[in-house]
């Protein structure tokens, strides 16, 4: 079946416990809702729907899945409802948090907290090349709090990118949709087409998919330090494997950037998985060093920079 659109539940929809007020975004596996609770409060929901082996038509809540594309979507489906249950388990102020996951409509959702702000990608664009180092330092040190904790309950993410980290009103970051993270789950059945965004996805994730680890995670975290450097993503990384084009960064950002800065995020992006930082807490340590040693993150930089994003919020 190739790859068709699903049309959205409708606002006003009564989906369980919830309300639809409207559709947040719109994926190749997902579609995300914004929601009501029956107190009011508001939710984000997110509905299993691969576009390419289900379809569902305006006017209709069930999805149609051909009997040939049956079984690929019941295993993701089973996936789905286990990364459900496996991110109910985090709780940490810096990982998107999961309030409940149910099966309706022939088809399961992931309901999660709510949070208000903007994406790293929205602000990225919004200060394409003016993207301050302190900004990097801190935003990314926090974020990989959360990804540690995420390695820690043996998950990975697989599809950290700037669009999938989230900056609060107050500018702390939330890392947000764990949709390839299923991937990992049930690895000796892959029914399902692997997930990955060109340019953030380290090479194992094209090939060689049983060399996954929380360094290809690093991969990504790099590929997206390189876009708030340069304003977009690195080579794709199955491509650098043919052939290999990347300039190291103290090489084109040198004058604008720390040279210490600069090659924690080229190791990050070495092709070579055991040659990247192994830890979530090695790249941390890179982070917060300055290039006299000194420690260059702390705390209170937070109240800068959620003011800073509290003006560019309400300048979108």
């Amino acid at each position: 079946m190739s790859a068709q659109t699903n049309c959205p539940l409708p606002a006003g929809f009564q989906l369980d416990q919830y309300r639809i007020e409207r559709q947040l975004s719109l994926g190749g596996f997902s579609i995300v809702y914004l929601a009501n609770d029956q107190e009011g409060t508001p939710v984000a929901i997110k509905e299993y729907l691969p576009n390419s082996l289900a379809l569902r038509k305006e006017g209709e809540f069930e999805p149609q899945v051909s009997e040939e594309h049956l079984p690929a979507f019941r295993y993701g489906m089973k996936c789905f409802f286990e990364e459900g249950r496996s991110l109910a388990k985090l709780m940490h102020p810096n990982v998107v948090q999961v309030l409940n996951f149910f099966r309706a409509n022939a088809t399961v959702y992931m309901v999660m907290k709510f949070e208000r702000g903007r994406t790293l990608h929205d602000y990225i664009q919004k200060h394409r090349g003016e993207v301050s180092e302190r900004f990097i330092r801190v935003v990314f040190t926090r974020m990989l709090n959360g990804l540690r904790e995420v390695h820690a309950h043996k998950l990975l993410h697989l599809d950290i990118k700037p669009s999938n980290i989230y900056l609060r009103n107050d500018g702390t970051p939330v890392l947000l949709d764990f949709g390839a993270a299923r991937q990992t789950l049930m690895s000796d059945q892959p029914i399902l087409k692997p997930m990955y965004t060109p340019g953030f996805a380290s090479p194992e994730q094209f090939e060689h998919r049983d060399a996954l680890g929380p360094w290809s995670d690093i991969y990504s975290v790099g590929a997206s330090l390189h876009a708030c450097v340069t304003g977009s993503p690195p080579q794709r990384s199955d491509e650098r494997i043919k052939h290999d084009t990347f300039v190291p960064l103290r090489r084109t950002h040198g004058a604008q950037y720390s040279p210490q800065l600069l090659d924690t995020i080229d190791w990050c992006l070495k092709l070579d998985p055991l040659a990247r930082p192994q830890s979530v807490y090695s790249l941390q340590k890179a982070l917060i060093r300055r290039d006299d040693g000194g420690d260059t993150v702390h705390a209170g930089l937070f109240g800068d920079l959620g003011a800073r994003l509290k003006s560019f919020i309400g300048r979108t």
